[in-house]
């Protein structure tokens, strides 16, 4: 019996260390699946042969691509995790526009996110390296807002609150939940950060204008200034005009003047929303804040939808921050009118070294053989340090 007992032992601690190992490095290397703008409730002229096909119907494929990269490997890139199989997703983030807002069929925000929870919530299948459930980091867009404020174009319902509602529930956790009735988007804002494995991660509703930085230099003022912080917004760095609140009192949305008030800031550049309008005084102010926070090493954001890795120098090109501009499903300023170009983002931070790989991935290169896996587009690398 002692002898089998040491056979055991000896056969067992061998298989328990390499297990023990092989958890430690995966959390060496976090990774994390980026989408934005899915959009539901309109239709994509063509898909995999098909025309005039529902959101519906393109966002489950997406998510059934997604659902397979635990199989897959990296490219060998140079990048992060370089040839190694990707295993798990520790986290799923989308930055808004889950609704649509006045196209035609004018589907409400209700039907829209229990889409959205059917088949992304419900629908991933993705464990994370701990082998539990990917989760999800979900901030609203546009859409989302318009849907629950009103917006100066017909809506059907005038306004439907229930995506907002139903993010802010999900990420913000409320002791009391909100509903349609009570939820206030004056108050109720969906600004959250979570520390991972090292990283700093901000997830802001819309863009940081002057009131969204109050909270933003509140919770930065808990952080080292050796940790790198990544932001997650809809919107890009240099903001959207027309988002802002409107200047002229009293300061509502409408058709003249053509502001969405989504943001508490009050418009400086102008009194009206028209063609090639800048932002730079807004601008000014996240750049003054950015300088003041060296430690913000990225930027991701959705809205203006096509893949895109680029530096945001603000107005007046005394910054550099690295800015990563993710595709659309639905409505990609390419990949639109060429579903071959349709792509999500995987992110690969190896957390030791603080360097951070995102990869571009085409999920429809090939429309005629949907079964087809995904392929590896572009990749950028960036020091967090």
């Amino acid at each position: 019996m002692k002898i089998s007992h040491l056979l055991l032992l000896l056969l067992l601690f061998p298989f328990t260390n390499r297990t023990n190992a092989q958890a430690k490095d995966s959390q060496k290397i976090l990774q994390i699946v980026y989408t934005s703008d899915q959009h539901y409730g309109i239709t994509r002229k063509n898909f995999q042969g098909a025309e005039n096909v529902n959101s519906r119907i393109v966002n489950k494929v997406l998510v059934a691509k997604i659902n397979s990269l635990p199989g897959l490997s990296l490219p060998q890139d140079n990048g992060v995790g370089a040839g190694k199989k990707i295993g798990y997703i520790d986290y799923l983030a989308q930055t808004g526009d889950i609704a649509n807002r006045q196209e035609v069929p004018l589907q409400s925000a209700t039907v829209s996110w229990h889409e959205f929870a059917h088949d992304y919530l419900k629908g991933l299948t993705t464990k994370d390296h701990r082998n539990k459930k990917t989760r999800f980091l979900i901030v609203p867009g546009n859409h989302d807002v318009s849907n629950a404020i009103g917006h100066y174009k017909s809506l059907q319902p005038l306004t439907d609150a229930t995506a907002m509602v139903s993010i802010y529930n999900l990420m913000m956790h409320p002791a009391v939940p909100k509903t349609n009735a009570t939820f206030n988007y004056a108050t109720d804002k969906v600004n959250y950060s979570r520390d991972i494995s090292g990283i700093h991660f901000m997830f802001i509703t819309i863009w940081p204008d002057s009131l969204t930085r109050i909270w933003m230099e509140r919770d930065l003022q808990q952080v080292s200034t050796a940790t790198p912080v990544i932001i997650f917004a809809h919107d890009p760095p240099d903001g959207d005009p027309k988002h802002f609140m409107n200047p002229v009192a009293p300061y509502t949305i409408n058709a003249k003047d053509k502001f969405e008030n989504l943001l508490t800031e009050k418009f400086k550049d102008s009194v009206t929303v028209k063609k090639d309008l800048n932002d730079k005084i807004e601008q000014r102010g996240f750049v003054a804040f950015i300088k003041k926070h060296p430690n913000i090493k990225a930027y991701f954001h959705g809205h203006s939808n096509a893949n895109e890795y680029y530096y945001y120098k603000g107005p007046d090109n005394d910054i550099n921050l690295p800015a990563f501009r993710v595709d659309s499903p639905m409505k990609g300023k390419s990949s639109s009118t060429d579903e071959t170009k349709l792509s999500f983002q995987f992110i690969a931070i190896d957390t030791r070294s603080k360097t951070m790989t995102v990869r571009e991935c085409l999920w429809d290169t090939a429309p005629d053989a949907p079964a087809s896996p995904l392929v590896w587009g572009e990749s950028s690398t960036i020091s967090l340090k």
